[in-house]
């Protein structure tokens, strides 16, 4: 292609400049931000779609008064909206654009990444469990783990203010990483490792932890983490350089769509619809052991379940090979237990020590559960979600 025909292919990709203003402040310092957006399917060097200048607040009256007063006093910032565009087909021609990663598709972290992360939170996980100190590992975990965790080590700096004498440190093993393949943030991955400690022998479970990253300039943080057998864990659908597929919140490929997981878990716990729940000791026999124990000699309990799906707490699933997917999710739920006349609600140190308000006559609980399900592909008659494994942990209690 001649060297005008590629300058025509360059200048052609840039499709839109937009610039936005905020009233008063200098026009040198009206530029807060430039967004570089790709032309889908554009070649590298012709790779921009638009660039968008976003105005500190605070840039010229003018350039917000409307289009007669921006045509008597727009210099100073087309100026610079130009400057920008300039700048940004130079690094185009040169086949150098720096892109921060909302739009392209990439590894969400290295493999070398995954493993630093895995070792640092697993390094804060027993500095905090040793001193029951939770601002030990505050910035290592997140969302369900993250509020589990906090909650059981505040509990226990009250309970216990010295420390874990019999603390033992986890050593986590063999670890391998599932690493999806994603654009945009958050981004998150998944580590699962032989641990020396939890439930099952060690040689047939495995510690499987979801790391999520809001931004380039936050720590990974431990989001989800459960105890699976080593033959729980599917094999996952993968590219052909081994990263692995996410399943987006909304996706059609599983039978059920992760957004739907912690809203219809809800909904089965409470009525046992939808029926699509396979049974299993965290499906029907949890049911059970909640109407069996709902109503005893001078104490009844009620149970309130609520999603939680937002933000940090979002289901995060990973392809499987077969169709179907690995979802890990969240939900809340609250028990009150009422004592009738003669009788208090039964409690513990660790409760106690998360709890507001004297307890009389009733004491509610606020519980955060974590789940991971196996997820059927789509078309799959029955038993359409297993879940594997739940981890719960009370978050806070008030006495009335």
């Amino acid at each position: 292609m001649s060297r005008l025909g590629r300058g025509r292919r360059r200048a052609a990709a840039v499709r839109s400049v937009t610039a936005t203003t905020m009233p008063v402040v200098t026009p040198a310092a009206a530029v807060r931000s430039v967004t570089v957006t790709a032309m889908p399917g554009a070649t590298r060097a012709a790779a921009v779609r638009s660039v968008t200048v976003t105005a500190m607040p605070g840039a010229t009256r003018a350039a917000a008064a409307g289009p007669a007063a921006r045509g008597r006093r727009r210099g100073p910032l087309r100026g610079l909206a130009a400057t920008a565009v300039a700048t940004v087909l130079a690094l185009t021609a040169g086949g150098c654009v720096t892109v921060h990663g909302e739009l392209a598709v990439v590894p969400s972290a290295s493999r070398a990444e995954a493993a630093r992360a895995l070792k640092d939170f697993t390094e804060s996980y027993n500095a905090s469990n040793a001193a029951y100190d939770p601002a030990l590992n505050a910035g290592r975990v997140t969302g369900a783990l993250g509020a589990i965790n906090q909650a059981g080590l505040k509990a226990r700096s009250v309970t216990q203010p010295g420390g874990n004498p019999r603390h033992k440190p986890l050593i986590l093993s063999d670890a391998a990483f599932t690493i999806p393949k994603k654009a945009g943030w958050p981004r998150w991955f998944l580590a699962d490792a032989t641990a020396d400690q939890g439930s099952g022998p060690s040689t047939t479970s495995r510690w499987a932890v979801v790391f999520v990253r809001n931004g380039p300039q936050q720590l990974w943080e431990a989001a989800y983490l459960q105890v699976l057998a080593r033959d729980e864990l599917p094999k996952f659908r993968t590219d052909a350089d081994g990263w692995a597929v996410p399943v987006a919140a909304d996706a059609a490929e599983p039978a059920v769509a992760p957004r739907e997981l912690s809203r219809e878990y809800v909904s089965y716990l409470r009525t046992g619809r939808p029926e699509h729940f396979a049974a299993g000791p965290e499906t029907s026999a949890w049911r059970e052991k909640r109407r069996t124990t709902a109503s005893r000699p001078g104490l009844s309990t009620q149970y309130v379940d609520q999603p939680l799906d937002s933000g940090d707490f979002a289901p995060l699933g990973l392809a499987t090979e077969d169709g179907g997917a690995l979802v890990f999710f969240a939900t809340r739920y609250f028990d009150r237990q009422t004592a009738a006349a003669g009788f208090r609600p039964r409690t513990n140190a660790e409760v106690r020590a998360l709890t507001t308000g004297q307890v009389k006559s009733t004491l509610t609980k606020e519980w955060v559960s974590s789940q991971v399900a196996r997820v059927a592909p789509a078309g799959a008659r029955q038993n359409q979600v297993t879940v594997l494994n739940r981890i719960q942990g009370v978050v806070a209690a008030k006495g009335s």
